[in-house]
């Protein structure tokens, strides 16, 4: 499986937050710096990890963006759940004429489901407790 520019960048958004230090605010304009994608790409990641929950949006001169949980409480398979499409391949009888008898899309959905459990294993914590490299490479952007 392969997840979208989309959701890999609003991962390394939550891995970049779960960086800083409690309660520490940091902005679009810096994230969108330290992976090098375009402002405009990072303000549509970060207002969808705000609709989800995952982070915490502060309007105003002091605003910012930070963690809205624990980095031990966001669970990577359901970042991925929220912001993945998720449809492996269209079975639709409309776009597939062999789909009453395709026994393909069987082996997908379980594949997907596999795929799925093995992100459920993984917290944010996970990705950046006890990872000083990751600390380094973060502060340098």
């Amino acid at each position: 499986m392969q997840i979208t520019s989309f959701t890999d960048y609003a991962i390394r958004t939550l891995i970049y937050l779960a960086s800083l230090k409690d309660d520490e605010l940091t902005n679009i304009t810096k994230v969108s710096e330290v992976f090098d994608i375009s402002r405009n790409h990072m303000v549509k990641i970060v207002n969808k990890l705000g609709q989800k929950g995952f982070i915490k949006t502060i309007r105003g001169k002091n605003g910012g963006i930070r963690l809205n949980q624990p980095v031990d409480k966001i669970n990577i398979g359901n970042v991925v759940r929220e912001l993945e499409p998720l449809m492996v391949i269209n079975c639709s009888p409309e776009f597939c004429h062999i789909t009453p008898a395709c026994r393909l899309k069987s082996y997908l959905h379980q594949a997907k489901e596999a795929f799925l459990q093995e992100l459920d294993k993984c917290h944010l914590n996970d990705l950046v407790g006890d990872n000083s490299q990751l600390m380094i490479l973060l502060s340098k952007g």
